[in-house]
C-alpha cells in the first residue's frame, strides 16, 4: 500500500516539474483573475457541511499566493464573494464574514506579503460588509500601501455592474461639476474610475473559473473584455497548482489579437 502511495505521488511530482518547465518556457500572463467557485458543491460530495467547503476553499487561496510568486505571474485578482452572494441566509452569511475576518487576519501578519511586496487592495461596496472586515481590510491596504512589485486584489462584496454604475456616477458628477466635458469622455476617462484604476494592468491576460460554470457572474466586465477565458472542472477548494499551470499553459497555445 506504501510502495503504491510513493510511486502515486513520485508520478505527480515528476508531472509537475515537467508541467512547471513547460509553462515557464513561454511569457505568463501578468495579471491573473480567478473565479473562486464550488465550495459549496465541493463540501456536498465529500459529505461535509458548507462551511468546511469555504474553510478549505481559504486554504487554497493562500496556496495560490506561492504558486503564483513561483510562476512569476505579478497580479492576481480573487472574486471571493459578490453582491449577489449577499443574499445567502445570514447563518452561513455570518459563517462566511468570519471565516473572512480569521484569513484577513492572518494575511496582515503574513510574512510572505512583505516578503514579496504585495499591495493588497480590496475591491467591491464595502459599506455592505461587517465593520469589523472593513478595519482589517483598511489596515492591510495601509500596510501594503508602498509595495508594487506585485497586487492581490480582493473582490468581496464585489459586482461588475454595481462597478460600472460608480464609475457612470463618477463621471457624471465630474461632468455636473464641470471638470470633464462628455466630448472629453474617453476609454481612459472610464478605466481611471474603475474599482482596479490604481493597477499597472488593470485588464487580465487570464480569468479562471473553478466548478465546471461556464460564465463570468458579473466579474470584472470592462477590464475582462478580451481576457482568455478558461473554465475548469474542478471545484475550488480541490484545485492544485496543476491545475494553475495547465489553465497558464491553456492560455499560452491561444492567439490573442483582441478583435483584430
Amino acid at each position: 500500500m506504501l510502495d503504491s502511495i510513493l510511486r502515486v505521488v513520485g508520478a505527480y511530482r515528476l508531472y509537475e516539474g515537467r508541467l512547471s518547465a513547460q509553462v515557464q518556457a513561454e511569457p505568463v500572463p501578468s495579471h491573473v483573475g480567478i473565479i473562486l467557485d464550488g465550495n459549496r458543491r465541493w463540501a456536498a460530495s465529500q459529505g461535509l457541511a458548507n462551511g468546511i467547503g469555504h474553510e478549505e476553499g481559504a486554504n487554497r487561496a493562500e496556496e495560490l499566493l506561492d504558486w503564483c510568486h513561483e510562476l512569476g505571474i505579478r497580479t492576481v485578482t480573487l472574486y471571493v464573494l459578490s453582491t449577489e452572494n449577499l443574499e445567502r441566509n445570514v447563518e452561513e452569511l455570518l459563517e462566511l464574514f468570519a471565516l473572512i475576518e480569521h484569513r484577513l487576519a492572518s494575511l496582515l501578519s503574513d510574512q510572505r506579503i512583505v516578503k514579496y511586496k504585495v499591495k493588497v487592495r480590496a475591491i467591491g461596496k464595502l459599506d455592505l460588509l461587517p465593520q469589523s472586515v472593513r478595519d482589517l481590510l483598511s489596515a492591510i491596504e495601509v500596510k501594503t500601501s508602498a509595495y508594487e512589485d506585485h497586487y492581490l486584489n480582493i473582490a468581496v462584496a464585489y459586482g461588475g455592474r454595481a462597478e460600472i454604475t460608480d464609475m457612470v456616477k463618477a463621471v457624471a458628477q465630474d461632468v455636473k461639476a464641470g471638470r470633464l466635458s462628455p466630448e472629453e469622455i474617453t476609454e481612459d476617462t472610464i478605466g481611471g474610475r474603475l474599482y482596479t484604476s490604481y493597477l499597472p494592468n488593470q485588464e487580465p491576460e487570464l480569468i479562471i473559473r473553478t466548478s465546471g460554470e461556464e460564465r463570468m457572474s458579473g466579474f470584472l466586465l470592462w477590464q475582462g473584455a478580451y481576457s482568455e477565458l478558461v473554465f475548469m472542472d474542478v471545484f475550488w477548494p480541490a484545485f492544485r497548482k496543476i491545475d494553475l499551470m495547465r489553465a497558464i499553459r491553456t492560455y499560452q497555445r491561444r492567439t490573442r489579437r483582441h478583435g483584430k
